[in-house]
């Protein structure tokens, strides 16, 4: 199994600004969240043309992160670059829908405003985007290849270390499973005149052991297990909690991550559900994850 490269100027730089930020969240007696968001790039080359990659668009971390913030936590949110973002998902995709929704004033100096009947939700997170804001209780941090996400979770997870069991560790991000380690990665494009590509790649270390035993040993820990086969989902998140000895698996089918998802303890399972009325009123899953797990989170610290 791979090994993390050593401790880089950049990693110390991110493990030094959390720390300080973390340090005045402690301050104000705020609980601290790490929210890890989005998907890993998997480099196929040294100099890099082809990537792997999978489907996260960093919706469920962005949401979570919102509701944490609301919760009362300081959140350092580290995610994917271009990735979903907390409150600006209120506006449009890129292209004609989010350049219709915009309009130009002419003069001297000309302005742009944004039609809030095009984007109903958009004065509602700017609202709560500038208190957060204004209250310092969001660090962002991008990453967005595989390497990149790993020594950042290290660097955090370190900075975070001396907050003991007030730290949450929401690891939502989607990291990948596979990599090609540096050594055997080929240093230019690969060419298809060499023919069909065959590719041999390698287990990603998992960071859970060294997160929970050494990193951040206090510390309340999530973790999340997405498959498309319902019959091992339980077993594959008990086996993790056995394994890593961290706190809590959620747990959720492909099909119905954004409806649906199980609570996963050593000792207790609970299914968390959006009902008809609360999808028609506009209600995400996120916001009974977070209620939940905050409270579980009171019950870690209070023991």
């Amino acid at each position: 199994m791979a090994e993390l490269p050593p401790e880089s100027p950049a990693e110390a730089e991110v493990e030094r600004r959390v720390r300080a930020w973390a340090e005045a969240q402690r301050a104000r007696g705020k609980r601290v969240a790490l929210v890890t968001s989005g998907g890993t790039q998997v480099p196929l080359e040294a100099r890099a043309v082809r990537f792997l990659e999978n489907f996260s668009s960093g919706r469920r971390g962005a949401a979570s992160a919102e509701r944490l913030v609301e919760a009362g936590y300081g959140v350092c949110f580290a995610h994917r670059a271009r990735s979903a973002f907390p409150w600006a998902r209120a506006l449009p995709p890129h292209g004609p829908q989010l350049l219709d929704a915009l309009r130009v004033h002419a003069g001297p100096a000309p302005s742009v405003t944004a039609d809030v009947q095009a984007i109903p939700g958009l004065v509602r997170a700017l609202q709560a985007y500038r208190r957060a804001k204004d209250e310092d209780a969001l660090l962002a941090i991008e990453f967005t290849s595989l390497v990149e996400y790993l020594t950042l979770l290290r660097a955090a997870a370190r900075a975070l270390a001396p907050l003991g069991s007030s730290a949450m560790f929401y690891l939502a991000a989607a990291v990948s499973d596979f990599y090609i380690p540096a050594s055997e990665m080929p240093e230019h494009k690969i060419q298809s005149v060499d023919g069909p590509l065959q590719i041999t790649m390698k287990i990603v270390p998992k960071m859970l052991s060294p997160l929970v035993k050494e990193w951040a040993p206090e510390a309340f820990v999530i973790s999340f297990k997405l498959e498309t086969n319902p019959s091992i989902l339980i077993d594959k998140s008990r086996q993790a909690l056995e394994k890593y000895r961290h706190q809590v698996v959620i747990a959720n089918m492909l099909d119905s991550h954004r409806t649906s998802v199980l609570v996963v303890t050593r000792d207790s399972e609970m299914r968390l559900s959006l009902s008809e009325e609360e999808l028609s009123g506009g209600m995400e899953i996120e916001e009974k994850i977070v209620s939940h797990l905050k409270s579980r989170h009171t019950a870690f610290m209070e023991k």
